[in-house]
């Protein structure tokens, strides 16, 4: 009787994650212990070190999920406060990962980073689909983060476009990184509870793709 008790323990606590809840399977272990008492041979009783082990068992399991619910609390909290502290980010620009560009009164802006200093600094603008709207030189570009300006008031391509970026010095092709650079319009979370920004511009982004608050 002692061996089954303990496999149905370690068993519940390699479950620990499921839908049963700590106080279900402490209940369950209780009448199961009264159960193996109530039948237990008179003759050979129990050894009171297994009772000891087993109630151990539980207890642990118990405190298992307890700490599990308290993390997720403690996460659901620090998501709204971090949903607080980025409200105070509406209104303000933002450079971040990506590679689309922001169109307001006929301007289209982004941004760029260099690894290195570049003689010649090429940018395409394509459309959503991928088809080349126009492109322009920016010349020599040392090594950084710069600004992208593009006439816009011509763009009919629907939907907010994106651009690459080539970049060279000489003969050698130099890392260049395209970023967004656009307005915070507000902020949520994601299905996964993550700070998501919504863009002036259309699209978000995730806070952790934020490289500067202007």
């Amino acid at each position: 009787m002692v061996a089954a008790v303990s496999s149905t323990t370690a068993t519940t606590g390699t479950l620990a994650s499921a839908s049963t809840s700590a106080q279900d399977q402490s209940d369950r272990f209780l009448k199961l212990l009264v159960a193996q008492l109530n039948n237990q041979d008179p003759m050979n009783p129990m050894d009171n070190s297994q009772m000891t082990s087993q109630i151990a068992q539980i207890n642990t399991v118990s405190g298992i999920q307890q700490l599990n619910d308290s993390i997720k609390s403690m996460s659901a909290q620090y998501t709204s406060m971090q949903v607080m502290q980025g409200a105070a980010m509406i209104g303000h620009q933002v450079v971040a990962d990506g590679s689309t560009m922001s169109i307001n009164a006929g301007v289209g802006t982004a941004a760029l980073s260099l690894d290195a200093a570049a003689s010649s600094v090429q940018v395409q603008v394509l459309t959503p689909g991928g088809a080349v709207v126009d492109q322009f030189d920016m010349g020599a570009l040392s090594a950084g983060t710069h600004n992208i300006q593009w006439d816009a008031s011509s763009y009919t391509g629907g939907g907010t476009p994106t651009f690459s970026i080539t970049a060279k010095q000489g003969s050698s092709t130099v890392t260049a990184t395209p970023l967004i650079r656009d307005t915070i319009a507000s902020v949520g979370t994601d299905s996964t509870g993550a700070m998501n920004l919504a863009l002036k511009g259309g699209g978000s982004i995730k806070y952790d793709t934020i490289k500067s608050i202007l």
